[in-house]
């Protein structure tokens, strides 16, 4: 549960809308599960490739949640 914490927290201070703010809510006890791991699905999409700190964050998240 802590890893998941920590890689939900690195979203939220992402800055980028798709997962910080799902991110903060679910941080917040406020999240909808389904919802933030849609988010996180879209993001691998659309990010996943790019070299950032963030792309392995995202298949290693879907595989805590």
């Amino acid at each position: 549960m802590e890893e998941l914490k920590a890689i939900m927290e690195k979203f939220a201070e992402s800055g980028w809308d798709l997962i910080a703010n799902p991110a903060g809510e679910w941080l917040n006890g406020k999240g909808d599960k389904e919802a933030f791991r849609l988010a996180i699905e879209q993001a691998d999409k659309e990010c996943g490739g790019c070299g950032c700190d963030l792309d392995p964050l995202y298949k290693r998240a879907l595989e805590l949640l």
